[in-house]
């Protein structure tokens, strides 16, 4: 993240798009038994090496490599019985021996990145989006790539998607599962979905383009079984491409759309409206997770963009950011129960402020082995005292009720026990994820702050029985990486 980015840049935009449909998607007749993932199977998603730990995948899009300004990079590093080895870890560029590409001024590689076993080897392997890479003449084409996954970690790497003039590649919002049932997974992001299984000389088993409307971006894609029946569904944040105002929070240009998981791959995209038929508000960032327990998997939407004050809210709990959760149910998305959740909700920290960025970074994990799915948000515009845009993180407890406030708490570079100290424009929390790096069954917290020092960084919190904590928290940076400190962002995605 360039070291002159303002705390209204935090907000992110994708330039894809997924069509709305009118119609709404026919719910299924009946409903398969889904096959609990086993432990091997969660495990598989992150561990890049197959040694049953949970691996940290993180970017640093605006790397530089090899004098290659903005070229970009991915760094790893790997879990063990003790947390995360910070002797133990990988910086890969595409100039990386094997891997697809070349370092290129303004390439952005690692600005998307999604992990997961594709080629069923037992090894997770790592999607990289670049969606800054010229393709000949073409300009900002995008691709992606897999890097494999083996006993050594991650080597060598395959493309498996490229962009041209006509049919750029949303390289910034990978998103993997197994959308048809067939259990090989698939790569979908917003304007493409590729079939698994993945070889690695020829890449995806087949390739179509998802239903594109030229009238809208795509903000996000997450992926989760949410009407239970054994395949994953997809869904999309989107907004109106004309009208391509991050300041404006207004619902009427931020939609959601709902895409099925059937046998016969995802459906047509369907918008989600309101109980009273009006379209419901979408957001920036999306996370899926079945915070209630109830075998549904719910929609965890984070809306950081409050317009900054510029605009008049239509709805004002959308101060400083909120995050509103939409239940799962068997015929998908429940938009008749949902819940908000903001900086003024009842034992969550602190107080709804203009620009905070609240529902930003969104993470979904368990992080006390509960069975419920909690979620991490960072507010990485949030001030602390006088010091402009430091950030912090919050925490937010899964339940019976489904997310609370309950048991809430927030951390930032001022918390006891978190290494640094909170500055200007640290922008802490833009990004979080959850990750079982230690093998204990319970998610840890990582965070990152790529306005850190100008250059950026990420933070691990070690998780003991009952809560995440600070105590043994540790950080790292270009020093620990061995990279040169260019303003690379180091902390703005981790791998979903």
């Amino acid at each position: 993240m360039p070291q002159s980015m303002s705390k209204r840049r935090v907000g992110r935009t994708v330039a894809a798009a997924v069509a709305v449909v009118a119609a709404v998607t026919t719910p299924v007749a009946a409903h398969a038994a889904p096959a609990a993932p086993s432990v091997a199977e969660k495990k598989l998603r992150d561990d890049f090496n197959g040694d049953g730990y949970q691996d940290l995948a993180v970017a640093a899009p605006h790397g530089k490599v090899d004098g290659q300004g903005q070229a970009g990079y991915v760094a790893v590093v790997y879990g063990s019985a003790k947390g995360i080895d910070l002797t133990h870890q990988q910086v890969i560029s595409q100039n990386t021996p094997g891997i697809p590409g070349a370092a290129e001024t303004n390439d952005d590689y690692g600005d998307g990145l999604a992990a997961g076993d594709l080629d069923g080897d037992g090894y997770a392997d790592l999607v990289v989006g670049a969606p800054g890479e010229g393709v000949g003449e073409v300009t900002y084409a995008g691709t992606l790539a897999v890097l494999w996954g083996g006993k050594r970690g991650l080597s060598g790497g395959t493309a498996v998607a490229t962009g041209t003039e006509e049919d750029r590649v949303d390289a910034e919002t990978p998103s993997l599962g197994d959308f048809n049932g067939d259990g090989h997974l698939d790569l979908a992001t917003g304007n493409r979905l590729l079939y698994g299984p993945f070889d690695r000389t020829t890449g995806a088993a087949q390739s179509r383009t998802l239903a594109i409307e030229s009238e809208y971006f795509t903000d996000d894609v997450a992926a989760g079984d949410i009407d239970h029946d054994g395949i994953t569904d997809l869904v999309a944040l989107i907004h109106d491409r004309n009208n391509d105002d991050m300041h404006d929070p207004d619902y009427k240009h931020r939609r959601a759309v709902y895409l099925r998981g059937t046998p016969d791959g995802l459906s047509a995209p369907a918008p989600l409206n309101n109980p009273d038929g009006t379209r419901m508000r979408g957001g920036e960032r999306l996370g899926v997770g079945d915070v209630d327990k109830d075998g549904y998997a719910d929609l965890v939407i984070g809306r950081p963009n409050d317009g900054f004050g510029e605009v008049d809210l239509d709805d004002p709990l959308l101060k400083g950011g909120q995050i509103g959760v939409v239940h799962g149910s068997a015929d998908g998305p429940d938009t008749s129960r949902t819940t908000i959740i903001t900086q003024g909700t009842p034992e969550v920290p602190g107080s709804s402020e203009w620009a905070d960025g609240f529902g930003g970074g969104l993470s979904v994990g368990d992080v006390n082995a509960d069975g419920y799915a909690d979620v991490t948000t960072g507010s990485a515009s949030e001030d602390l005292g006088d010091v402009y845009a430091a950030g912090q993180v919050t925490v937010l407890r899964g339940g019976k009720k489904g997310l609370t406030g309950e048991g809430a708490y927030s951390m930032n570079q001022n918390t006891r026990n978190v290494p640094g100290t909170a500055e200007q424009n640290d922008f802490f929390g833009s990004d979080t994820t959850l990750l079982d790096v230690n093998g204990d069954g319970r998610a840890e917290l990582f965070a990152g702050a790529p306005g850190e020092n100008r250059d950026g960084g990420v933070w691990a919190f070690p998780n003991p029985v009952n809560t995440p904590t600070a105590t043994g928290s540790v950080s790292f940076g270009a020093g620990t990486l061995g990279t040169v400190r260019s303003g690379s962002g180091l902390g703005a995605g981790f791998a979903r």
